[in-house]
């Protein structure tokens, strides 16, 4: 076997692929090198070929290069489009930014990139500030000296502007003065004074954005009311906070509007007519818009034996949303509906969303659909994409599909048991078989729904049940969404990935220490697919540890993202996949709909020239889109919650360790599934030292509070505005052990991650 250090006759060694690497980064070179263009660069053939294969997996492995798919980097490297945030200006006064997703432990220092600004900015080009987030062109500084950013790179795209304003709700005093009530959770506990002068046109119980001017005599810091935002005392004021917090907008402007107003219904013309086919719709009860129909018979071919027919109608989002029109700059700007419990921010006026592109049963619509032949054990053996016009024969919701099939059905599923439904559930079946060959990461983790009352107020959490049904949904729709990937790469056309890297280096090797410690192996060095996650999540299943195994498996996981570079879905343990199914809330899906129509010569709507610098803009822009909405619909969840937990002060709650930090505790309540924080000051008279590889605070005599521990709690401060909630333990680990007073103390601005990652 060949030594890591040894060269391999005629195939370059592994300090010539690193040298390789570092030229082709600092020159700016192509980005998407693999071990084929590392290959072809040195003239390695045969065998050769092998050996630059085994040098990417080591140098992998040791952390001297990043590998994504068959991509690999020369370690630290910046992406083509980097999401930073300007974080000061230099000596000649021009801005320096920073990386704003870099693992320090993992990469080191993130490089600091030096953004260049016209002496004369063109109309319309973005110019940023300290404080603000873009998106940004960076290329290696060929002319930085030592102690200078190694990047250049130009503003593409301002996200949002001067992060340094705070936003708070305005509380104002009889004699005029006022305070903010801060709505970030590290700020909690922490008011602002508004000297009366300095209100504005503020009034009580409005959002406003403040600058900070200083501090009172006292110490405190005063602030001036710069642009108020709204009043937080209607009943969709908590999601309106968090529109605000994240510059979602909101509001669309009065050309997308007037365009989606003018806009007619698709007619046949360019269509093939599918109207006869019976394809339904099943979604949630409570949804508005409906983007995609589903439909499954017996293949007739006798070459496909006890195979289906697979169909997958997706509205035509395309022939209404023309690329660089008011309703595209729109859409792109949002890059996704928003869902909070209130309301829904859509990614697209409701003339289309609700109306025009929405497959409403015994309608005319207009679609983008797939036809595949799968086997009998549900391989897919081909597929073919068609423009059609479809009319949903039925509406129906998942608990109506399920009944139906499980002997209870009602008026409306009775006559389609036998044709549509029976054929879609043994369709699905098969598709099964294929799936757990697959072997995609089993996460299955149960999804919380809070349900609200007339006037907009927390009613209470509910656990929604996972159906059949909502499995076969899924299943069809990755099938379909494999089928637009392999569709487009045979066309060479172009197209926006969703793509998920395997978890890095450091996360595995956390995960193998914190595993070893309740004496279970994981082989560190194997190349890695999901299924070796699924024989950990499957050995621990109802035993004590099963709660915190797949929480910490859960937190290994990279998290997925758009590109327009293929590196695989490593969850779904697909070597291609893009996202088809949804365009009516997902730019993303938008972009692919349209490379479909421009590969398949299906007339308008398609996909105008793009270089690969614009399609990476993109890619970078909706998954920080994708981001901001996610995060903006937890807090908007947390905020509800502590908002109905604020008059419950003292009271005793069941709650799990969601993480652990040096600080203290994160829990989550088991009834509500709220977060909240236990301050380690509050855990007794002892020192807690923090275990990081297991997870664990833990005191000299050895009293310990680990990830996943059942505890009781009872809730001391709750800040609404905020949705922080602040606990003691008064049950569980160690919990019999004095405590000692603790001062308001705000948890730290590091939170455990979502319960269930988008894929």
């Amino acid at each position: 076997m060949t030594k890591k250090n040894d060269k391999i006759k005629g195939a370059p060694s592994r300090e010539d692929i690193l040298s390789f690497l570092s030229r082709e980064k600092e020159a700016g070179g192509p980005r998407n090198i693999g071990a084929r263009e590392i290959a072809r660069a040195f003239g390695a053939t045969g065998a050769d070929r092998l050996a630059i294969k085994r040098m990417i997996a080591e140098l992998s492995e040791e952390g001297a290069i990043e590998k994504r798919g068959r991509r690999v980097t020369r370690k630290g490297a910046l992406p083509p489009v980097a999401l930073v945030d300007i974080v000061s200006r230099d000596r000649d006064g021009e801005m320096i930014a920073a990386p704003v997703e870099w693992d320090e432990d993992e990469l080191g220092p993130a490089p600091r990139i030096r953004i260049h600004a016209p002496r004369r900015a063109r109309p319309g080009e973005p110019l940023a500030g300290v404080g603000d987030r873009a998106l940004v062109r960076a290329e290696p500084d060929r002319d930085a000296g030592p102690n200078e950013p190694p990047y250049v790179g130009r503003v593409v795209k301002l996200l949002s502007r001067a992060r340094h304003r705070v936003l708070g709700v305005l509380h104002v005093a009889p004699d005029g003065a006022g305070r903010i009530e801060p709505i970030d959770k590290k700020q909690a506990g922490r008011e602002l004074i508004v000297a009366a002068a300095d209100v504005g046109d503020g009034k009580h119980g409005d959002l406003v954005s403040v600058d900070l001017v200083g501090k009172t005599r006292f110490g405190a810091p005063r602030a001036r009311v710069r642009e108020t935002l709204g009043s937080v005392t209607g009943e969709k004021a908590v999601s309106l906070i968090a529109l605000r917090a994240h510059d979602i907008p909101d509001v669309f402007r009065a050309e997308a509007t007037t365009e989606a107003e003018r806009a007619q219904p698709a007619t046949l013309k360019g269509r093939e007519d599918w109207r006869e086919l019976p394809l339904v719709t099943i979604d949630p009860p409570d949804a508005k818009d409906h983007d995609d129909a589903v439909h499954a018979a017996p293949d007739p071919s006798p070459d496909n034996e006890g195979g289906f027919i697979l169909t997958v109608a997706i509205a035509d989002v395309a022939h209404y949303v023309t690329p660089r029109s008011a309703l595209d700059r729109d859409a792109l700007e949002r890059g996704n509906s928003v869902y909070f419990p209130d309301r829904v921010v859509p990614m697209l006026p409701e003339r289309i969303s609700n109306d025009l592109c929405s497959l409403r049963p015994n309608e005319d619509r207009p679609a983008l659909a797939v036809r595949m032949r799968v086997t009998s054990k549900g391989r897919k053996i081909g597929h073919n994409f068609h423009r059609v016009m479809m009319r949903s024969h039925a509406k129906l919701a998942y608990q109506q599909a399920q009944e139906a099939i499980d002997g209870r059905p009602d008026e409306t599923t009775k006559p389609l048991l036998k044709d549509v439904l029976r054929p879609l559930y043994a369709a699905h079946e098969a598709l099964q078989h294929a799936r757990n060959l697959r072997a995609p990461l089993d996460l299955d983790l149960p999804e919380r729904k809070i349900l609200l009352k007339k006037d907009g107020s927390f009613d209470r959490v509910i656990l929604p049940p996972r159906l059949e049904a909502h499995r076969l949904i899924e299943e069809f729709m990755i099938l379909a969404n494999v089928a637009a990937a392999e569709t487009l790469e045979e066309h060479r056309q172009q197209l926006i990935y969703r793509a998920h890297d395997e978890p890095s280096r450091e996360k595995v090797s956390a995960l193998a220490e914190f595993l070893s410690t309740i004496g279970v192996k994981f082989a560190k060095g194997q190349a890695l697919r999901p299924s070796h996650f699924n024989v950990i999540l499957a050995r621990v299943k109802g035993l004590e540890h099963e709660n915190i195994v797949n929480e910490i498996v859960l937190r290994t996981q990279a998290q997925a993202e758009y590109t327009h570079e293929n590196y695989g879905h490593f969850g779904l343990n697909l070597r291609r996949y893009a996202h088809f199914t949804s365009p009516i809330r997902r730019y993303a899906d938008l972009i692919v709909h349209r490379a479909l129509i421009r590969a398949l010569n299906f007339g308008e709507g398609a996909m105008p020239d793009m270089a690969a610098g614009e399609l990476a803009e993109i890619a970078a822009r909706i998954s920080a889109a994708e981001r901001r909405a996610m995060a903006a619909e937890r807090e908007t969840v947390d905020r509800l919650i502590a908002h109905h937990l604020a008059d419950q002060i003292g009271a005793r709650f069941e709650a799990r360790i969601s993480g652990v930090t040096r600080s203290g505790l994160f829990v989550r309540l088991a009834e509500t599934g709220a977060d909240g924080f236990v301050p380690a000051a509050t855990l007794g008279r002892e020192y807690f030292a923090y275990d990081e590889a297991g997870h664990a605070l833990t005191s000299r005599s050895g009293v310990s509070y680990r990830l996943a521990d059942v505890i009781e709690v009872k809730l001391i401060e709750a800040a609404p505005i905020a949705g922080a909630l602040r606990f003691e333990v008064v049950r569980g680990a160690g919990a019999g052990a004095p405590a000692r007073a603790a001062k308001k103390i705000r948890p730290p601005s590091k939170k455990p991650p979502l319960k269930k990652k988008r894929r």
